[in-house]
């Protein structure tokens, strides 16, 4: 029986997408890579031709499962605001156990990159992105929520 972790979904199994790894054995992190090769414009830059600044996705071919208790916990590398500029705009991300499968995109994993820097960032397919580490949760007393996922990337605050 599989207790956690990752598969290609149907629409990136044709492209060479590697699973996430650890690095190292002491590694807590699986390291994700991106998808596909995406630029990532600079915040000044966005600003500067009129639009808010806003993240951007990056897609890594990867879904996610895990037991009943756990979730996924997406955190940025820690070389990407010093080096390249890049946080994540949501801080941490957090893939549910429900996420696994969802009817509007089978649960792809995506990172949301800002790019803080002055110029834009090109992020090739196949460089590592991020790490995903899965964690444990606790729920308190008296939690008796019975509605199920109906949506995809962002669908429960609907």
């Amino acid at each position: 029986m599989k207790q956690r972790g990752f598969e290609i979904i149907s629409d990136y199994k044709a492209e060479g997408i590697n699973l996430p790894e650890r690095a190292t054995k002491g590694a807590a992190g699986y390291d994700f890579e991106a998808a596909e090769t995406i630029v990532i414009p600079s915040i000044w830059q966005q600003r500067e031709n009129g639009t808010a600044p806003k993240p951007t996705l990056v897609k890594t071919g990867i879904k996610a499962y895990m037991g009943e208790s756990e979730y996924l916990e997406l955190v940025s590398r820690s070389s990407n605001p010093l080096k390249r500029f890049l946080m994540l705009a949501n801080g941490v991300g957090v893939i549910d156990r429900d996420y696994y499968n969802n009817p509007d995109n089978e649960g792809h994993i995506m990172f949301q990159f800002l790019n803080f820097g002055y110029e834009e960032v090109r992020i090739e397919k196949g460089e590592r992105i991020g790490q995903g580490i899965f964690k444990p949760f606790l729920l308190a007393d008296e939690d008796y929520v019975e509605t199920e996922r109906t949506g995809g990337f962002g669908s429960s605050g609907q």
